[in-house]
């Protein structure tokens, strides 16, 4: 029969010969955890006063926290009596089974140091990748954090972003702002660029070299489609888009040019 007081003996025995080491061990693992972070904090305070650049210092902070985190948890495992040559025995067992399940992390990894090497955006830059558009906020050991210009979220795997297509609009000082207006056949095609161009002129934001361009450029089904091209900072791209649709329409208004509606003739015949 099972000697159930001699196993509650033993079990009291293991239970006050691990006692102190689990505390020991518990109480270094919070301190170590509270140094780790106060001394990453200051490690980035003295990289920043370097004038390092802010991506591959957070990128590096990220980097210098998980190594510390590692080798705190490897001491605490040492000091409740594990034996370090089972523990890696074990942690090379577990490695190759949790390596083939996170494929894509360690995808994330190598593509985040790609990004920090090979430098396609950084932080501050606004981007346009897998599909969102916004501000790089953070660029982490595995993800990349942007800020959407309606103040949203969205963290990116660094795998995706650096086997992708990515469009980095703060790369040039200058953007090219492509605009489209239509008119009426009936309306004076002169009368009408020389009011697009008057409104460029105008407008002390926008760049004159490179030269802006307003071409006739189609002859569509409702209407005769102007395209104005015109060069600004990047900082203006917006605000030029937006103010010139305004002044164009208040422009066409003033001057009986017409902004048609699609539109189609319909014929019908009455047969006998």
């Amino acid at each position: 029969m099972i000697d159930l007081q001699s196993i509650l003996n033993k079990g009291l025995e293991k239970l006050i010969f691990y006692a102190p080491k689990l505390i020991v061990a518990l109480v270094l693992l919070i301190i170590g955890l509270w140094i780790i972070n106060t001394l990453i904090k200051l490690i980035f305070k003295k990289i920043q006063k370097s004038k390092v650049d802010v991506t591959l210092a957070q990128f590096l902070k990220s980097i210098i926290s998980i190594f510390l985190k590692i080798i705190l948890w490897i001491t605490v495992i040492s000091m409740l009596g594990i034996k370090m040559t089972s523990f890696v025995a074990i942690l090379g067992a577990l490695g190759l089974a949790v390596g083939f399940a996170l494929q894509g992390s360690l995808s994330n990894f190598a593509g985040g140091v790609l990004i920090m090497f090979f430098k396609p955006f950084k932080v501050g830059d606004f981007i346009e990748a897998q599909g969102y558009m916004g501000t790089v906020k953070i660029i982490q050991v595995f993800n990349t954090i942007l800020t959407t210009p309606d103040n949203k979220t969205i963290i990116i795997p660094n795998g995706n972003l650096s086997n992708s297509n990515m469009i980095n609009y703060s790369t040039e000082k200058n953007r090219r702002v492509d605009m489209k207006f239509g008119i009426g056949y009936d309306d004076d095609i002169r009368k009408t660029k020389d009011i697009l161009h008057k409104i460029i002129n105008e407008d002390k934001r926008i760049i004159k070299n490179p030269e802006h361009q307003v071409i006739l450029s189609e002859l569509a089904d409702s209407s005769l489609n102007f395209t104005v091209r015109v060069w600004c900072n990047k900082a203006d791209y917006w605000d030029i888009y937006f103010d010139m649709q305004e002044k164009v329409k208040l422009e066409f208004d003033k001057n009986d040019i017409s902004i048609p509606y699609p539109q189609s003739d319909v014929h019908i015949y009455n047969h006998k």
